[in-house]
């Protein structure tokens, strides 16, 4: 089954944003940056997302973020589904902080349990068919909505939005042109998806 490894963001400035990554969320070698100057507006289609514990927690990453430089986009807040808000980083990449739990259980910390990928597609429906085909196994689906892969023990998770609904989710407008600004590694074969998001060896990311 493909599993992702890791995913490289490219970026105007490494040193900058390596600064950024690891005093806001002192994440680890699953984000792997890139120098990069290829054009890009708007909105990159597709959102990171960190999924921890507690609401303390999502505050505590926020707060963090925003003092090492972060956008706030959406204020954490609670929701049918939870808590959450969303920040962008300098260097753009938009992020989702988010908990299934509405109450505290412990004191705040900037640990997180999960790294999820959501990519925002134009055909849900036939991006899910594609990546079955590259080796991935559905988790859940809701119809031409929303798909997640399992991924249980990988160090990235993957989901599947409608582009349009995830710039929603992200309080941003659904416009965009250009490149990601973005390299998905796995362990498949190097391939491109229908909405020209990069997937390339675990090994040949690892050497940016």
């Amino acid at each position: 089954m493909t599993s992702i490894a890791s995913v490289t963001l490219e970026v105007a400035d490494p040193t900058a944003a390596d600064r950024f990554y690891t005093t806001a969320f002192e994440l680890g070698s699953q984000v792997r940056l890139r120098a990069s100057e290829t054009p890009s507006t708007g909105f990159r289609g597709f959102t990171l997302s960190l999924v921890v514990s507690q609401p303390a927690n999502v505050n505590a990453l926020i707060d963090a973020a925003v003092e090492a430089g972060a956008a706030t986009l959406k204020p954490a807040s609670k929701s049918l589904w939870g808590y959450g808000g969303v920040v962008q980083a300098p260097d753009g990449t938009i992020w989702q902080v988010a908990s299934s739990s509405k109450k505290d259980t412990g004191p705040a910390t900037r640990q997180f349990d999960e790294l999820v990928l959501l990519l925002g597609v134009e055909d849900v429906k036939a991006s899910k068919q594609f990546y079955v085909k590259h080796g991935l196994t559905v988790a859940k689906s809701f119809g031409g909505k929303y798909v997640e892969f399992a991924t249980e023990a990988d160090p990235v998770k993957l989901a599947l939005y409608k582009r349009r609904g995830l710039a929603k989710v992200a309080g941003v407008s659904p416009d965009g042109t250009g490149s990601h600004r973005l390299t998905i590694g796995s362990d498949a074969e190097p391939f491109t998806d229908p909405d020209g998001f990069a997937w390339t060896t675990a090994s040949e990311t690892a050497s940016l």
